[in-house]
């Protein structure tokens, strides 16, 4: 289950992040290699905004990402249409596993997790780089659907999940 980051975890999940951007990078991926995005002071400002959540394994941290509920400017114009005129979602953002914890399903589990969490909404919103299979495969498999193409750090592919009653 996913919990709220502390910022005694911020060393942790700066090293998540590093991995993931380390394991983008051999898989040729430019996602999070053109700038420091995520940067620590984006992970700090998470935290402080008590939007950071982390999933554990073991007491250590595995997998961290952004859960934002309410509107999300960044997802306010998209090219293709989303599912609904739904203002009031919850968006995934600097979703990352770490490599030490890959092959355990975590980035799924952390999702998971996001739907119990926030169990009282409905939307589910979520953007990766169009070369990242892992996501999309994580995404199509939770039920997410493609809906088109939001400019976040550059060009990405939107999902949604909506959860019926």
């Amino acid at each position: 289950m996913i919990e709220k980051a502390k910022l005694t975890d911020l060393s942790e999940i700066v090293a998540v992040i590093e991995s993931a951007r380390a394991y983008l990078k051999a898989q040729g991926i430019d996602q999070w290699q053109k700038s420091a995005y995520p940067a620590i002071s984006d992970i700090r400002t998470d935290i402080e905004n008590d939007v950071a959540y982390v999933l554990k394994v073991a007491g250590k941290v595995a997998a961290y990402g952004a859960v934002i509920a309410g509107f999300d400017p960044a997802y306010d114009l998209i090219q293709g249409a989303w599912r609904n005129d739904n203002h009031d979602y919850v968006t995934v953002h600097r979703m990352a596993v770490s490599t030490a914890f890959r092959g355990q399903a975590l980035g799924q589990r952390f999702l998971t997790s996001v739907f119990e969490t926030f169990s009282t909404y409905q939307d589910f919103r979520v953007d990766t780089h169009p070369d990242n299979q892992i996501m999309q495969h994580i995404l199509t498999k939770l039920g997410f659907e493609k809906c088109g193409v939001v400019m976040f750090e550059g060009a990405r592919w939107a999902y949604q999940k909506v959860l019926e009653d």
